[in-house]
């Protein structure tokens, strides 16, 4: 379980709660909770979508997409119901985040759910968590319970006469439903695999209907963002990037934990001040700045602003700020080996490219760590994964390429180390390998 750490750099906006009982809705009160929403309700839809466009506020589950420009595509006008889907179903390798709202602060997910109910004419939302996630849905179900009991939700939501239903729901432990399309699938009871698009969610969604699906740390930031103000959250992260987020820094580091920085943090700084540096005083390897499925960065690569844009430039993406540091006892084959390996696993098998592909890769990669891989092995694997990019439904075949991608262009004389029958120069006894949260 991450710890709950904390540093002077830090903006507690998201997790200004955490450890704080508000898991009790009168302590969530105490706590400013449900003010928001009544800020929402006197002042209307189109101040809602307004106010969360100019906040710069991104999609936190790692595509960046703004959240209010993604509520203005909700029509006005359906002849089908309309849904808010929260997207708790974390599952990306390295990303712990999501597990501490729900385990610390249900309130702001059904808060934020609500908003952006109000916000695009919607009266039903779905908050669905991860299958892994089980023990939570006791929190999250006893705050709607709580939430249905003092009026927040139901027919008559604070008097206002609007009506809003809150629905929990657990998966059952797929990484792929965590793609948009697969966990509408998955919601309607139907195996999780994706959809073609378009038609996009907003119009054509959670049975037929007009759907918003936002990340749970993104709709529990919703809250924040109305209490102090969209020019005010904006101002604290960078250009187009506004507000905080919850980095999860895991791997070889002393301090690991989920650190609320602005966005556009350093993110040299992130690993050597906030996380306390290298453990063992060893030196850098390697970063993958967004969760498993982002492409690495070299020691020479982070100086850089940790914001969609910026690490855009620098070849990889913020993703889920699950930031992983490799130290440099670690053997980066190994490395790409379990990164493979789990997309190979998770992979729905719905489309030829990725089915086949991540298991040629784990089946390449677990031949060249055993040191019986050839040098046209790495062309091949690096042929292969170029050629999985943009072929599949969903961006799980890209998740298991792009990574695979960056290890062997980067790290290639590592990769060379292992021809010829040569064993894991790594594989030492007494050498700590790498555990990712």
């Amino acid at each position: 379980m991450p710890r709950l750490v904390s540093h002077p750099d830090e903006i507690k906006l998201v997790s200004r709660r955490f450890g704080m009982g508000a898991t009790n809705i009168d302590r969530y009160l105490e706590l400013g909770g449900y003010e928001a929403v009544k800020k929402c309700l006197a002042q209307g839809p189109e101040w809602i979508v307004e106010e969360m466009k100019a906040s710069g506020l991104r999609g936190r589950g790692g595509a960046g997409f703004s959240a209010g420009m993604k509520w203005s595509f909700v029509p006005k006008q359906s002849a089908k119901p309309k849904y808010i889907l929260v997207n708790g179903d974390e599952s990306e390798p390295g990303t712990c985040k999501d597990h501490l709202i729900f385990l610390h602060d249900p309130h702001a997910v059904i808060e934020g759910t609500i908003i952006a109910g109000l916000a695009v004419g919607a009266k039903m939302g779905f908050i669905y968590l991860r299958g892994e996630y089980r023990y939570l849905l006791e929190i999250m179900e006893r705050a709607v319970a709580d939430a249905y009991d003092r009026g927040y939700l139901g027919k008559n939501i604070f008097g206002s006469g609007n009506e809003f239903q809150i629905i929990t729901q657990t998966g059952a432990g797929a990484y792929e439903v965590g793609e948009e399309s697969a966990l509408m699938e998955s919601l309607e009871g139907k195996r999780g695999v994706p959809r073609i698009k378009p038609p996009f969610p907003a119009v054509v969604g959670l049975y037929g209907g007009p759907t918003v699906i936002n990340n749970a740390e993104t709709i529990a930031t919703v809250p924040q963002v109305i209490t102090m103000g969209a020019q005010a959250y904006a101002a604290l992260g960078t250009p187009r990037n506004g507000g905080t987020r919850l980095f999860c820094i895991s791997g070889h580091v002393e301090r690991p934990g989920v650190y609320e920085l602005p966005m556009g943090y350093n993110l040299k700084k992130m690993i050597y001040e906030v996380a306390g540096g290298i453990r063992g005083g060893r030196k850098l390897k390697a970063v993958v700045p967004g969760g498993s499925s982002t492409p690495v960065l070299l020691p020479e690569e982070i100086d850089i602003g940790m914001d969609f844009d910026q690490v855009g430039k620098a070849g990889s993406m913020l993703g889920s700020g699950g930031v992983v540091v490799i130290d440099d006892q670690t053997c980066i084959v190994e490395f790409a080996l379990r990164t493979i390996s789990f997309y190979a696993h998770e992979s729905c098998g719905w489309c030829i490219p990725c089915r086949e592909g991540t298991d040629w890769l784990k089946k390449s990669l677990t031949r060249f760590h055993a040191g019986f891989g050839t040098d046209a092995d790495i062309g091949n694997m690096q042929y292969l994964a170029e050629n999985m990019l943009g072929r599949t439904f969903c961006p799980l075949g890209d998740a298991a390429a792009m990574p695979t991608i960056a290890f062997l262009k980067k790290f290639r004389k590592e990769f060379e180390d292992h021809l010829n029958g040569t064993p894991c120069p790594f594989a030492r006894e007494g050498v700590p390998q790498l555990t990712v949260v």
